[in-house]
C-alpha cells in the first residue's frame, strides 16, 4: 500500500491543476458509460452464444469475405493515406502559396461531410458514366462496385486523421536541423530519413491507427460506391446491418464481436509499437 500511495503521489505532483481524485474518478466513470458498457454488453451476448453456435455465426464463408475485404481495404487505404498525408503535412507547414487556407480547409472537409454524400459523391465520380469512371471504363478499368472503390472511399475518408496528426509535429520540427544536416553534407533524402522521419515517425504511426480505424468502421461511405455485392463488394459492417434487419441477432452480434476484437488487437499493437519507438527515441 505505501508504494502505491508513492506512486499517487508522484502523479499527483505531475499534475498543474488540483484535484486528481475527482477528475480521475469522473474520467473512468464517463468512459465506463459511454464506451466500456456498451462493449461489455456485446461481449456478454456474445459469450452466452456458446463456442459452436458463435463460430457458426461469425466464420461463414460470406463473413470471411467481409473480413477480408474490410481488414485489406482499411490497412491498404491507412497506408497509402500515412505516405500522401506526411506529403500534404509538409506542404501545408513549410510552404506559403495563393490558397493555401482553402487547401487547409479541403483536408477538413471529409471531418464535416455526412459521409452518406462523400458516398454518393464518389459514386458520380466514379461510376462507369462518370467523370473519372467513364474514361476508365472505356480503357477496361472499373472502379464501381469493386473492391477498389472500398479502398477509394477509406482513402477519401482517412486522409485528414493523418494530416492532423503529423502537421502539429512538422509545425514544432525546428527548421534548423535540417540546416545542421545539409552544412554536414547530408543530401535531402538523408536528411529525410535520419532525420525528420524519425521524429514524425510517432506522430505517422497514430495517424495511420486513426486512418484504419475509422476505414474499418466505415459504412455511409462504401455502400453507395461498393455495389454490396456477396463475397465481392461486401464489407463487415454492411453484413452486420443484413443480418440485423433479417432479425439474425446471434449472427450480427458474432461478426461484430470479431471486428471488435481484431480491431482492438491491431490499434493495441499499433500503440504498444508507438510507445517503444518514443522510448526508443528518447534513450538515444
Amino acid at each position: 500500500m505505501t508504494a502505491i500511495a508513492q506512486r499517487l503521489s508522484v502523479w499527483r505532483r505531475d499534475s498543474v491543476l488540483p484535484g486528481f481524485g475527482l477528475t480521475l474518478g469522473l474520467t473512468l466513470t464517463y468512459l465506463s458509460l459511454v464506451i466500456l458498457l456498451p462493449l461489455s454488453a456485446l461481449i456478454i451476448t456474445t459469450s452466452g452464444m456458446g463456442w459452436q453456435a458463435f463460430l457458426d455465426a461469425a466464420f461463414t464463408p460470406r463473413a470471411l469475405a467481409a473480413y477480408k475485404l474490410s481488414f485489406g481495404a482499411a490497412f491498404i487505404a491507412a497506408g497509402i493515406n500515412a505516405v500522401a498525408g506526411v506529403i500534404v503535412a509538409w506542404v501545408l507547414v513549410r510552404y506559403s502559396f495563393p490558397g493555401k487556407r482553402l487547401v487547409d480547409a479541403i483536408v477538413d472537409l471529409p471531418f464535416a461531410l455526412p459521409t452518406a454524400v462523400a458516398g454518393i459523391a464518389l459514386a458520380a465520380i466514379y461510376a462507369s458514366n462518370g467523370w473519372i469512371g467513364g474514361p476508365l471504363s472505356i480503357l477496361g478499368i472499373k472502379v464501381a462496385f469493386t473492391p477498389l472503390a472500398v479502398v477509394l472511399a477509406l482513402l477519401f475518408e482517412g486522409l485528414p486523421f493523418v494530416v492532423r496528426t503529423v502537421e502539429p509535429v512538422l509545425q514544432d520540427l525546428d527548421p534548423e536541423l535540417e540546416e545542421a544536416s545539409a552544412s554536414l553534407g547530408a543530401g535531402r533524402l538523408q536528411t529525410m530519413v535520419r532525420v525528420i522521419l524519425p521524429s514524425i515517425l510517432p506522430a505517422v504511426v497514430t495517424g495511420f491507427a486513426l486512418a484504419f480505424a475509422r476505414g474499418l468502421g466505415e459504412y455511409g461511405s462504401v455502400i453507395f460506391i461498393a455495389g454490396n455485392l456477396p463475397m465481392v463488394s461486401e464489407i463487415a459492417p454492411l453484413l452486420i446491418i443484413i443480418k440485423l434487419e433479417q432479425y439474425d441477432y446471434t449472427g450480427a452480434t458474432a461478426i461484430a464481436t470479431v471486428v471488435l476484437l481484431a480491431g482492438f488487437i491491431l490499434l493495441l499493437v499499433i500503440n504498444v509499437l508507438q510507445r517503444w519507438s518514443r522510448r526508443h527515441e528518447h534513450r538515444t
